[in-house]
């Protein structure tokens, strides 16, 4: 399994939480962007034209990603609890739901960093919403 793809709905796919060493892969071209990826069991992070975009700790699977105006769309798997941190526009109040379930209104700082923990456990895979 490569550790960055485009899938066929045309979403991005990456990370894999099983690698006990880590990997890596540069200028990885999806939608006239440029991504890097690094990821092994103990943290998953993307970046996007050489800025911060998503972090997980410990490493997770993330697949069926999107970006839009209205927020970050994805679903991440893992086999333990993970906490992510994901880049976004500086200052701005965002809705997270998790599985359909809001987990409350959270600011963005001043970097435009959220941070918030998913519960995992092993095969379960959860769709995570944050909207604007």
């Amino acid at each position: 399994m490569d550790i960055i793809s485009t899938s066929e709905n045309g979403k991005l796919s990456f990370g894999n939480y099983t690698l006990t060493e880590k990997q890596k892969k540069e200028d990885f071209p999806h939608c006239g962007d440029l991504y890097k990826i690094k990821t092994y069991n103990t943290m998953t992070k993307l970046e996007k034209n050489g800025l911060f975009l998503f972090e997980s700790v410990p490493g997770t699977d993330v697949t069926d990603f999107e970006e839009n105006e209205n927020g970050m769309f994805f679903k991440v798997e893992s086999d333990k609890d993970a906490q992510i941190t994901v880049g976004l526009e500086e200052n701005t109040d965002y809705d997270i739901e998790i599985d359909g379930k809001s987990i409350g209104k959270i600011k963005s700082n001043t970097s435009g960093k959220v941070s918030f923990s998913v519960e995992l456990t092993a095969g379960d895979k959860k769709d995570v919403k944050i909207i604007k």
